[in-house]
């Protein structure tokens, strides 16, 4: 869908040009021929050129990878996708049950190995994410140890989600910053050129004409990418972030209802609530599926 936009973007900002010049082919590759695309290489290294100088001064060399590792948001809005919920629902469902029925000490061989867990790898695409592994166990051994204190947990738990939506939150705001500042640098390739025409004031008009046109092509750069493309980039990047967080969030409520005392059916179901529709399983949906889990060892 994202990249039907980035199309459609593209197509209407040529339609509407020929549209402007009334469909005159002559016309317009006139003014293509001798204003736009002269001005083109040079205002994209003033513009593109800084603010990517500009975005790696501000940030780290890890922070640059990841950011550039983001832009699979184009491609992939949602990190998470229903059947990787049903995954972490029914696992949260497993643990649960195996605690209630045998205790938190049952859990010790899953927590301190999940990559060699049977329990574990019931569930693929949750055991294949590590970082969601590594906090679910955390908590779990936590809670395996004795603390079982929902409030603390929680208080616990949201110190760490905020810091996992600040991380996945920076490639997001990191070219968020970088639109913002095109259209700006779009006005700097322009004075530029408006400096390279006041050298060519002594030209006839239609020479001038040709120069003020090709100064002005930075400021349209400018203001159309920050605007049409790397701003809605960015937007991808932070919704992606946000369902990054949703998961961690997911697990989190799941764990809290339990310990105040909810089934495991129960708990997930809390769970479940949290979720977005195009992402949340249906109460029947979820039902079946952890009816068919095999019983936790």
């Amino acid at each position: 869908m994202k990249f039907i936009g980035i199309f459609l973007v593209l197509f209407c900002t040529v339609l509407g040009f020929a549209m402007a010049a009334h469909f005159n082919m002559p016309l317009i590759m006139g003014v293509m021929q001798s204003m736009v695309i002269p001005a083109l290489p040079g205002e994209l290294v003033i513009i593109l050129g800084i603010a990517i100088s500009a975005f790696l001064i501000a940030n780290t060399p890890a922070q640059v990878k990841f950011t550039l590792t983001y832009f699979k948001a184009i491609k992939e809005p949602l990190a998470y996708k229903k059947d990787d919920y049903l995954q972490m629902l029914g696992l949260l469902y497993s643990i649960f049950k195996l605690a209630r029925t045998k205790g938190w000490l049952a859990m010790e061989q899953h927590i301190e190995n999940p990559e060699d867990s049977e329990l574990f790898s019931q569930f693929p695409k949750f055991a294949k994410n590590k970082e969601a592994v590594l906090f679910l166990c955390d908590y779990l051994r936590i809670i395996s140890l004795g603390n079982e204190n929902p409030h603390e947990l929680e208080a616990l738990m949201d110190l760490e989600i905020e810091t996992i939506e600040h991380h996945h939150s920076q490639p997001g705001h990191s070219i968020e910053t970088l639109s913002d500042g095109l259209p700006a640098l779009g006005i700097v390739a322009a004075v530029l050129g408006v400096i390279k025409t006041m050298a060519s004031i002594a030209e006839p008009p239609e020479v001038l004409g040709k120069l003020i046109g090709a100064a002005l092509t930075g400021t349209f750069l400018g203001v159309w990418l920050g605007y049409s493309l790397i701003g809605p980039i960015a937007k991808a990047m932070l919704g992606r972030a946000e369902s990054e967080v949703m998961y961690y969030k997911c697990i989190k409520m799941g764990i809290l209802a339990y310990l105040q005392g909810s089934a495991p059916q129960v708990s997930i179901e809390f769970a479940r609530k949290l979720l977005p529709h195009e992402v949340q399983p249906q109460f029947l949906e979820l039902e079946d599926y952890v009816n068919q889990l095999p019983s936790p060892l």
